[in-house]
């Protein structure tokens, strides 16, 4: 099979999730600066998965620059990482509207990081079906952020019973360390 259809239903997906996240964020009643304010915590965890939602995309479609052909398997793990990924709006509510308190943030935690794993999956099912000398694997290397973030999650998850912001900051953290521009794959295909 090509990809360009996986490519394509990935693309909507991440846009509908995007979409469904910005309608979350409720116009005040008031027409005063100041009736915005308790949105603030909305926005800010809005913003944060903003981010992600980015961040998986942008990984996503130079992930899919390697890739020759796909198979079912490779179908199947991405959508694997599209379900994780389509919970993401809910958890990113549910945080904001509870100005970030410890079980939302241990919950948006374990998205993150179960999509972690989701992305995992599909990376090494795809090196599987190109083959260990493929663009993908020579690209990715030991990928180093690739396993530094579920350990970051899962202390996240950890720190959100004891502080929320902790918690928090250790999400921002990693959101940080992807958004670096990673040049490997770009040089592998270049």
């Amino acid at each position: 099979m090509q990809k360009g259809r996986l490519e394509a239903f990935s693309d909507g997906v991440l846009a509908i999730i995007l979409t469904i996240m910005v309608l979350e964020i409720k116009v005040p009643h008031g027409m005063e600066f100041k009736d915005l304010l308790p949105l603030v915590p909305v926005t800010l965890s809005y913003v944060l998965s903003f981010i992600y939602i980015g961040i998986y995309w942008n990984n996503h479609h130079h992930m899919m620059h390697t890739v020759t052909k796909v198979n079912g398997a490779i179908l199947w793990a991405n959508l694997h990482l599209l379900f994780w990924l389509s919970l993401v709006p809910f958890v990113t509510g549910w945080m904001g509207e509870n100005h970030f308190g410890p079980e939302p943030m241990a919950l948006y935690g374990f998205i993150l990081l179960m999509a972690g794993v989701a992305y995992v999956i599909l990376q090494n099912l795809i090196i599987r079906s190109q083959g260990e000398q493929s663009l993908l694997a020579v690209a990715i290397g030991g990928d180093i952020k690739g396993k530094l973030s579920p350990v970051l999650y899962i202390a996240g998850i950890g720190c959100s019973f004891v502080s929320s912001w902790l918690s928090g900051l250790i999400y921002v953290a990693v959101a940080l360390m992807w958004l670096i521009p990673d040049k490997r794959i770009e040089r592998t295909v270049g």
